[in-house]
């Protein structure tokens, strides 16, 4: 058994704990960017976000997750000379891909930045990307490792450290080369992007060491024979269940990429100057994404906890499991997000000026906010699909999506009646598509129903909840307008949770499965 394995819910919550730890520590410079470069700067920056997330897709894509399946089915047969084979041979396939994406991008970037990008300013801060590529390569594989081995902890420190030292980077080189022009202050940005990256993959690098120091060693030493067919089995093992994965999220991927340059695009042809633009689009995808993003830390946590517990409930058979499991994460999915999407929607303005000092975005906020569940929703359900070998229908749900997205925003964005409403409105409709063709596909496949009383209680305590924010937003009983503002959150806040404890959709069984750090200074 390994030492550090955690159980289900063990390793959800520690990766939730530096998952909030990192949305928290991330917001500063969401908060202080924009007030530094300006909406601005930071869609300079935004823009070539999109084509490095292709490439890393193309780069890690399913490696990760292939990496814990092969892992975790290699230590359950208590076979770890297989295991490290099957890191060191991911190593060298992705390490090798990586480094060959990342001298394209460096030799291509005046080509496609002048091609893609209706703003060439954006030219610098792609030249910086680029090697961030193979350092995020390496450590893909390693998070898998740990993953696969269920040690959600060396993942939960590198990422807390990358956001760390990410947050230091970006700040300092932003404001020290802010003088030089938007274009260098956004570049300075990137940079500091790259060394958080170096910083969480030293990380991951060091509990590597100290796990093969303290761990067994196995002493088999193979014939070249073997080794050569060992070698080859691995990397083919490797390559086929990453694949449906890798093109599952190269249709995200590319459609984030495709979004990011058909939006500017179509924003010219409304009539929208190329500054202005890329002023709404980093208004759009640095301000309003992140703040709905945020409560999405607990799904994705739940996801990649969720892959190896249903692969494991899978292989043997075993139903019951892969439906509780698959209960407990929507669950925790829609009473966690449901009052992130009430505050988003009622208190939307207030939220966007406390943050960046501009209220003119809520709109942008207020109209998203209904889709916020729906994201949620999306990261558990397709992680069972992965689970469950069944990317490929992950994959033709995603795509649909990524169809009806692009010309929805072909056509709306480039209306000047909508301009980035339009394009807003597009990325809402896709949110929505995708997660319901994904609940159809696991309600199909597990023949799984979610009670739908919870839904029409959780819907019952977000009407009240929102009613509660609202009244203490506009009533005179305070005359700050931050003191009313967190009032209205807080007063929201305590209803919620009392609306959720006196309808039963919490009870005292729920909190006791907790790994609070109480119950081991008991024993």
């Amino acid at each position: 058994m390994e030492k550090h394995k955690q159980t289900f819910i063990q390793g959800t919550m520690i990766l939730l704990a530096a998952g909030v730890v990192n949305r928290i520590l991330g917001f500063i410079p969401r908060i202080a960017l924009p007030r530094v470069i300006g909406a601005e700067g930071v869609g300079l920056y935004q823009m070539s976000y999109p084509f490095l997330m292709v490439v890393l897709t193309l780069v890690t894509g399913g490696i990760p997750l292939a990496v814990a399946k092969l892992v975790a089915e290699a230590e359950s047969d208590g076979d770890s000379h297989l295991a490290k084979r099957i890191l060191g041979m991911s190593l060298l396939f992705t390490s090798s891909l990586s480094l060959f994406f990342a001298i394209i991008c460096m030799v291509t970037a005046p080509y496609l930045t002048h091609l893609l990008f209706t703003d060439t300013r954006v030219f610098y801060t792609f030249v910086c990307l680029a090697p961030i590529i193979p350092i995020v390569g390496v450590s893909a594989v390693f998070r898998g490792y740990f993953q696969g081995k269920q040690n959600m902890i060396p993942t939960a420190l590198s990422q807390v450290t990358e956001t760390l030292v990410r947050i230091v980077g970006m700040l300092t080189l932003a404001i020290s080369l802010a003088p030089l022009g938007l274009e260098y202050a956004a570049a300075g940005a990137m940079i500091g992007t790259l060394l958080g990256e170096i910083a969480g993959m030293s990380v991951l690098l060091i509990q590597y060491a100290r796990s093969r120091t303290t761990g067994k060693r196995v002493r088999h030493i193979p014939a070249r024979s073997e080794l050569v067919q060992t070698r080859k089995f691995v990397l083919r093992k490797v390559i086929l269940v990453s694949l449906p994965v890798t093109a599952n999220r190269l249709v995200g991927s590319f459609s984030y990429f495709f979004e990011s340059v058909l939006t500017v695009q179509c924003l010219a042809i409304a009539g929208v100057a190329t500054a202005a633009a890329t002023i709404q689009y980093g208004s759009l995808q640095g301000m309003i994404i992140p703040v709905l993003m945020l409560p999405g830390v607990l799904t994705y946590s739940l996801s990649v906890s969720l892959i190896p517990t249903l692969s494991e409930a899978s292989a043997k058979g075993d139903l019951v499991t892969i439906h509780k499991r698959l209960h407990q994460s929507l669950k925790l999915a829609l009473l966690s997000g449901t009052p992130f999407a009430v505050f988003m929607y009622v208190l939307s303005d207030p939220i966007c000026y406390y943050l960046y000092a501009n209220s003119e975005i809520g709109v942008m906020l207020r109209m998203m906010a209904p889709a916020a569940l729906f994201i949620y929703f999306q990261g558990p359900l397709q992680a069972t699909l992965q689970a469950l070998n069944h990317s490929g229908k992950a994959l033709v749900n995603t795509l649909v999506g990524t169809i009806v997205k692009l010309t929805l925003i072909f056509v709306l964005a480039s209306n000047p009646s909508f301009g980035i409403l339009g394009a807003i409105m597009a990325i809402i409709v896709n949110i929505m598509l995708v997660t319901i063709l994904h609940w159809n596909s696991v309600t199909k496949l597990l023949r799984f129903s979610f009670p739908s009383s919870e839904f029409f209680k959780v819907g019952l305590i977000a009407v009240g909840t929102g009613y509660i924010c609202s009244w203490f937003m506009d009533a005179p009983l305070l005359d700050n307008p931050l003191l009313r503002f967190l009032t209205a959150v807080l007063a929201g806040t305590i209803f919620y949770l009392i609306g959720i404890t006196v309808l039963k959709l919490v009870d005292a069984d729920d909190l006791r499965k907790l790994p609070l750090p109480w119950k081991r200074w008991r024993r």
